[in-house]
C-alpha cells in the first residue's frame, strides 16, 4: 500500500502545479482580475467536487475495479497536461474578441474536465484501500495526508525552484510526468493483484 500513497503523493505534487500554472497562463491570455481568480478558483473547486462524487459513484459499481479507474484518471489529467498550454493559447487568440462573461466562461469550460479527474482520484483510492484495509478513516486520512504534502511540496517548489528553472512548460511536463507514472504505477499493481487472484 505504500505504492499506492506515494502514488497519490505525486498526483498531489502535480495537482498543485497545474494550478499554478494554468493560473499564470490564462492570467496572461484573459488578464488579472477579480473576475478571473474568481473564474479559476472556482472552476477548481466545484471540479474537484463533482469529481469526487463521480469517482464515489464510479467505485460502487462493480466490474470496475477502482484501482484501473484511478490509473485512467491520472493518464487523463497528465494527457491534457501536456497539451494544456498549447490549448490555452490556441484559444486565447480565438476569444480576443469575446466580451468578458464570454471569456470566463471559456476559461471555466478548459479546466472542468481535468478537475473532474483530479476530484476523482480520492474515492477511487480510497474504495480500493477500504477493501483492503477495511477501514474507512484509515484509508482516507492515509490518502488525504500524502496528496496534502505532496500539494504543500509543489507549492514551495513551484514558487522558489520549479518555474525559475523549468518555465511554465517544464513544470508543466515535469506534472504530467508525474500523473503518467501514478498511472502506469498503478496499471501494474491492478494488474499483479488480478493476476494474484
Amino acid at each position: 500500500m505504500v505504492g499506492l500513497q506515494a502514488f497519490f503523493f505525486v498526483s498531489g505534487f502535480s495537482a498543485l502545479i497545474y494550478q499554478v500554472v494554468w493560473q499564470r497562463a490564462l492570467f496572461a491570455l484573459f488578464g488579472i482580475h477579480a473576475e478571473s481568480v474568481t473564474v479559476i478558483v472556482t472552476v477548481f473547486m466545484l471540479g474537484l467536487g463533482l469529481g469526487s462524487l463521480a469517482g464515489g459513484a464510479a467505485s460502487r459499481r462493480t466490474g470496475w475495479p477502482s484501482l484501473a479507474l484511478f490509473a485512467c484518471a491520472e493518464a487523463g489529467i497528465g494527457a491534457f497536461g501536456l497539451c494544456s498550454l498549447g490549448l490555452f493559447r490556441a484559444v486565447g487568440h480565438a476569444t480576443l474578441a469575446l466580451p468578458p462573461p464570454a471569456t470566463g466562461a471559456v476559461a471555466f469550460l478548459l479546466l472542468l474536465a481535468p478537475t473532474l479527474l483530479m476530484g476523482a482520484t480520492l474515492p477511487l483510492l480510497t474504495t480500493h484501500l477500504v477493501a483492503r484495509w477495511a477501514n474507512v478513516g484509515r484509508s482516507v486520512s492515509a490518502l488525504y495526508a500524502v496528496n496534502t504534502l505532496g500539494s504543500a511540496l509543489a507549492a514551495l517548489a513551484s514558487a522558489f525552484l520549479l518555474l525559475g528553472a523549468l518555465g511554465q512548460a517544464g513544470a508543466v511536463q515535469l506534472a504530467a510526468a508525474g500523473n503518467l507514472a501514478a498511472a502506469a504505477g498503478a496499471l501494474i499493481l491492478w494488474r499483479r493483484d488480478r493476476n494474484a487472484a
